[in-house]
């Protein structure tokens, strides 16, 4: 079975409905150790109660970017996992450390990419008037919310929406599909190939989950 690390910097709602997966069977995978760049991230008790090791590397108590990232990479590879999974991780990481994980190193977004990298996104994609937005899981490479891409889900923007209520929808689609990505990195069904993700044959492999209000506008 796959082990995983998972990286947070908060609550780690994304972090729970992985717990909660593996927990009911769903994830064929070990999460071996939750780890926090800030020591009153609430999602490490979540993770302790469930008896999972934590452990905290405070970015504010190392000088630099460099000497967090490699105390960082030291607390990870204490564990051995086979992907490091963030989850709500607010930390910009080097291009060291992302060479370190390359290929085993996933993230989840807010938003479609391309569109809307960085922060604010819901807010972003109500100011330009999207009909459609959503989340995606892709590999982590040194450019910000840039990489191959997994997996991604949509929701519709509905009339009357605002950043909260948009925010809410998406993360629902969050949860769903962050271990849906897990479930095909740990099966052995995903492979890289000129900057692409291209995903074994299954019933579920189209990489893309499309809300229950979407399709019924659709």
């Amino acid at each position: 079975m796959k082990s995983i690390v998972i990286l947070i910097s908060g609550r780690g709602s994304n972090m729970a409905s992985l717990i909660d997966a593996a927990a009911a069977g769903t994830l064929p995978v070990r999460v071996a150790a939750v780890l926090a760049n800030r020591p009153a991230a609430p999602g490490l008790e979540f993770a302790a109660a469930r008896g999972i090791p934590t452990r905290v590397v405070d970015h504010a108590r190392h000088a630099g970017r460099d000497a967090f990232d490699a105390a960082l990479a030291e607390a990870i590879d204490a564990f051995t996992p086979d992907l490091v999974v963030l989850a709500g991780f607010m930390r910009i990481l080097g291009d060291g450390f992302v060479a370190r994980y390359a290929g085993r190193l996933i993230n989840i977004h807010p938003s479609l990419l391309p569109a809307f990298p960085g922060l604010h996104t819901h807010q972003r994609a109500l100011d330009e008037g999207v009909r459609i937005h959503g989340c995606t899981v892709h590999f982590v490479t040194p450019a910000l919310d840039h990489g191959p891409i997994i997996a991604q889900a949509a929701v519709p923007v509905l009339d009357g929406d605002d950043a909260a209520s948009l925010a809410a929808r998406v993360l629902a689609q969050e949860h769903r599909l962050y271990p849906l990505a897990v479930r095909w990195f740990a099966e052995g069904r995903l492979r890289l190939a000129g900057g692409r993700v291209e995903l074994a044959a299954g019933q579920d492999a189209d990489g893309c989950l499309i809300s229950p209000a979407l399709r019924e506008r659709r």
